[in-house]
């Protein structure tokens, strides 16, 4: 199985100018903007390790799942929330392609565990020594305001975590800080079963 993120965050999404008040940067100084780079790459080191650990994406964008079999009836996907199903691709031994009709298969949302499952059948099969590739959309929404206000917060703590101490040599204990950990808790997927089902 191989997740691709098709559509990356738009680096006007980030909450740049936030990440400035919540670092209190910029007070008595003038804002030349000459760390904005430095704080967009903490944000995206902070989405990504948040999102890693929950098992959910932020911000919303588009992404290609390929696998070579279904687990289940009905398949997990590997992340969520799930907002819609763009295409199901059955690609064969030799590299050919059938799109399934949207109309064969369904969505079942959930925040935690979204599902792909067929319409009043199953799934429709992958070909032997073949694949299907799932194209979806997740995340909460593509505005920093969409997002959750405490998972918001913990991004914040985190790449100022990452800000603060950039200059470190490794000393620094690892995981992720206290209170990023007790912000994410009640948003972490507990998987069992491998991704089978419950």
């Amino acid at each position: 199985m191989m997740l691709t993120e098709e559509t990356p965050v738009p680096s006007a999404a980030l909450p740049v100018e936030e990440m400035k008040d919540h670092l209190r940067m910029g007070s008595g100084f003038a804002d030349d903007g000459l760390q904005d780079g430095l704080i967009e790459t903490y944000l995206r080191a902070a989405l990504a390790a948040i999102e890693g650990r929950i098992g959910k994406m932020l911000f919303q964008r588009r992404f290609l799942w390929v696998l070579e079999c279904w687990r289940e009836d009905e398949q997990a996907l590997p992340v969520s929330p799930v907002s819609q199903v763009v295409s199901l691709t059955l690609v064969d031994a030799a590299g050919g392609e059938v799109v399934v009709a949207p109309a064969t298969y369904r969505l079942v949302k959930d925040l935690h565990r979204p599902r792909l499952a067929g319409k009043g059948t199953a799934l429709p099969t992958i070909p032997s020594e073949g694949l299907a590739k799932v194209v979806f959309d997740a995340g909460f929404g593509p505005a920093w305001t969409d997002i959750p206000v405490d998972l918001r917060q913990s991004v914040l703590l985190l790449a100022g975590e990452y800000y603060e101490h950039r200059h470190d040599d490794g000393a620094q204990a690892a995981g992720l800080p206290f209170g990023v950990v007790t912000l994410i808790e009640r948003w972490r997927t507990v998987r069992i079963l491998g991704g089978g089902k419950k």
